[in-house]
């Protein structure tokens, strides 16, 4: 097993602009929630958490074990873009954004947004999401989001932090990655 404190992601992803709204992103029990609102408090900005504004038709769908497709999700995307959009100094919501092609749907709305990925291994991840009884979305679903995650590409501004570490370890990560830096 990789230590994952030595662990680096395929491809390094633009350092943060240090304004705009927040996406914390990554699968099913990787944290976003948990972190996203310590990030949104550590910052004093509004927090949305994007499992609550799915329509209903999507969570039923995976409470009964379906990955949702493209065209389950795009509604969705619309609503957390037009979030962002409308919080363009900060904010910070969790959402999956599994796929590139979802962060570009996000990026049309609010294009300063940056990403923050928690990244982990499938069994630390899993342990954690069998610790959320009674969440919509269920263990069995798991594999399917590691099969269409994509993680950040060069190009796109965000971090990659590592979600074997404690949480306010994270947030002191984000929270440094995100400050204003004096212009050079």
């Amino acid at each position: 097993m990789p230590d994952p404190s030595t662990s680096t992601p395929a491809s390094t992803p633009a350092p943060p602009t240090g304004r705009g709204a927040v996406v914390v992103m990554g699968v099913s029990g990787s944290g976003k929630s948990v972190v996203g609102a310590a990030l949104a408090g550590r910052l004093g900005v509004a927090f949305e958490d994007a499992d609550d504004l799915h329509p209903r038709s999507n969570v039923e769908k995976m409470s009964r074990g379906v990955p949702l497709d493209d065209h389950d999700r795009m509604p969705w995307l619309e609503t957390i873009g037009a979030w962002l959009a409308a919080h363009p100094t900060g904010g910070v919501m969790s959402c999956s954004a599994l796929k590139r092609s979802y962060r570009d749907v996000l990026r049309r709305q609010a294009p300063d947004t940056t990403f923050l990925h928690l990244d982990g291994e499938r069994e630390v991840i899993a342990r954690r999401q069998a610790s959320r009884p009674g969440h919509f979305m269920p263990p069995s679903l798991l594999d399917s989001q590691f099969a269409v995650l994509e993680p950040l590409a060069d190009d796109e501004p965000g971090v990659v932090v590592d979600v074997a570490r404690p949480v306010d370890a994270i947030v002191d990560e984000l929270s440094a990655a995100l400050a204003p830096r004096p212009n050079a």
